[in-house]
């Protein structure tokens, strides 16, 4: 087993297939290990930083007992993709050679319908206590980034969180904010025991966790803003133990947003 603080690298043996329901354009591609992988791509719209929130947001989650696929790091050579007919995609292998990131692709899995599957309530609160955390404005009922499979929810593609590092100069100000779209959080109305979620997942976060976390990201994502990828690194660890040691701010938000909804 994997621990905390050690991330599987792969290379990228084949593009399968691209994924046209995401912004970013990720593809379903085969490695050298023999395993499927949707993969998420650095040279996509959002670059490095969305495979920043996903390490993040991903490991987080899992540290908190929820289910997501295996990330791993994933290799792409600067050759591959050269034989690729569609020009757009060409284009985005290009400037993907490097480092990227990967999810294990759960086959025959469904995306997660709030119609068709009633959550358990504590399993509804601990992933929006989570996304309260994560800043993750994107699990909506327009766009639920879960899948069923296996009879459990999973949790996938967390690229949208920690939105404030696209103006990072205010992290510490947005550390403190509550998380006003949880409004629209799909499983808001199944999430009775907000309360109680945080008074389990709390206590699990502990700054060493974080920080193992925060180790795993590589310097070549961390380069973007001048500044050495540790200070950088730094900023991710701050803005998260701040943003945990005042989680009152977002936990009374969402039990108010919780209280509006019925």
């Amino acid at each position: 087993m994997t621990h905390l603080n050690e991330m599987r690298t792969v290379n990228v043996t084949r593009y399968v297939t691209p994924l046209r329901e995401g912004g970013s354009l990720p593809a379903i591609a085969e490695a050298d290990d023999g395993f499927l992988y949707v993969l998420k791509f650095r040279g996509a719209g959002q670059g490095v930083k969305s495979l920043i929130a996903e390490l993040i947001g991903g490991e987080i989650a899992r540290v908190l007992g929820l289910r997501v696929p295996e990330l791993v790091f994933a290799n792409l050579d600067e050759a591959f993709g050269r034989t690729e007919g569609d020009e757009e995609i060409q284009d985005l292998l290009k400037a993907s050679t490097g480092l990227n990131l990967a999810l294990h692709y759960l086959s025959g899995a469904v995306t997660f319908d709030p119609n068709a599957t009633e959550v358990d309530s504590m399993l509804a609160s601990k992933i929006v206590w989570l996304d309260c955390l994560l800043t993750n404005v994107d699990r909506t009922a327009r766009n639920t980034n879960m899948l069923w499979w296996n009879r459990e929810l999973w949790l996938i593609d967390h690229g949208a969180s920690l939105y404030f590092h696209h103006s990072w100069d205010n992290w510490e100000e947005q550390s403190l904010k509550p998380f006003v779209q949880v409004k629209d959080h799909v499983l808001l109305p199944f999430a009775t025991q907000i309360r109680e979620a945080d008074a389990l997942l709390r206590p699990l976060l502990t700054p060493e966790r974080i920080g193992a976390i925060t180790a795993l990201l590589p310097s070549e994502w961390l380069t973007t803003h001048g500044e050495p990828a540790d200070a950088v690194r730094e900023v991710y660890f701050s803005f998260l133990t701040n943003r945990l040691a005042n989680a009152d701010n977002f936990l009374n938000a969402a039990l108010h947003a919780r209280t509006a909804l019925i």
